[in-house]
This record gives structure tokens, C-alpha cells and sequence, in this order.
């Protein structure tokens, strides 16, 4: 990870800092209250600091038993290219793997942004079309 001193923080996001990486990483603007709401609702989250300042985020959804959603990974760009998303994808893993139920399967999912694909790759996630699709709808 070039020359800068990172931290690594199991926990999750203020509403703040989810805001502000939300925004610089283009995904659009969010609402603080539904940011609010749905960051209480996580089963698990780490921040990456750098110089006293989030620059990365990750955190888990999900049941806790047996099916687990990767959301909000996401680096300030001007730290991207450093290692951190391995590391965020690495502890988010971790804990699945602990948490999971102890006779079961765990189910892990996420929706990885245009051209990331073969990041998440290395960690085993794939591509299951035609057999399985990954589908979703928004409400607004």
C-alpha cells in the first residue's frame, strides 16, 4: 500500500462519512435520513483512516445466518489503487465466514460497479448466468 499509514476499523460508517464517500466515488447524492436508517440496519462495517480522515468504507447486510449482502464498499478516489479495497473485502469475508451458521451454507452477494468485476473475482465471486441472473428494482 504505497508509502501512506492506513487504519483498518471494524466499524461502520458515520452517516457523514457515508455521504461524502457515496458522493466521491459517483454514485449520486443520498438522502441523510435513509443513509442514517439503513447504516443502523447492517450487520457489520469497517472504515479505512487516513491522517484522522475515513477514506474507505464496507459493511455487511443481511440476516446473519445464512445470507450476507456486501454493500458500500467504496475508496476516496485519490486513495484508490492502494490495496484498501482488498483489505475492506478481506475483513468484510472474515466475518462471514466466523458468523455464518455453523451447519450451513452461507450465502454471500454484492453488485459490483461497471468494470470491477474481476476484483471481486478474487475472492471467488462469480458470474452464475444463464443458470442464475442477479436482478433488483428501485422504488422511488
Amino acid at each position: 500500500m504505497a508509502n501512506k499509514q492506513y487504519e483498518i476499523i471494524k466499524r461502520l460508517p458515520t452517516v457523514q462519512e457515508h455521504k461524502a464517500l457515496w458522493e466521491a466515488v459517483g454514485w449520486g447524492s443520498i438522502h441523510i435520513e435513509m443513509s442514517g436508517q439503513s447504516i443502523a440496519g447492517s450487520l457489520y462495517g469497517v472504515v479505512v483512516e487516513h491522517e484522522g480522515e475515513v477514506v474507505g468504507m464496507g459493511r455487511i447486510v443481511g440476516d446473519g445466518a445464512m445470507y450476507f449482502y456486501i454493500q458500500d464498499v467504496a475508496i476516496a478516489p485519490e486513495h484508490q489503487k492502494n490495496g484498501l479495497g482488498k483489505l475492506i473485502v478481506k475483513q468484510l469475508l472474515d466475518y462471514i465466514k466466523e458468523r455464518r451458521h455453523e451447519n450451513g451454507l452461507a450465502f454471500v452477494g454484492l453488485f459490483a460497479s461497471h468494470g470491477n468485476d474481476a476484483f471481486y473475482e478474487q475472492f471467488g465471486f462469480k458470474d452464475h448466468s444463464p443458470v442464475m441472473t442477479g436482478m433488483f428494482t428501485v422504488f422511488e
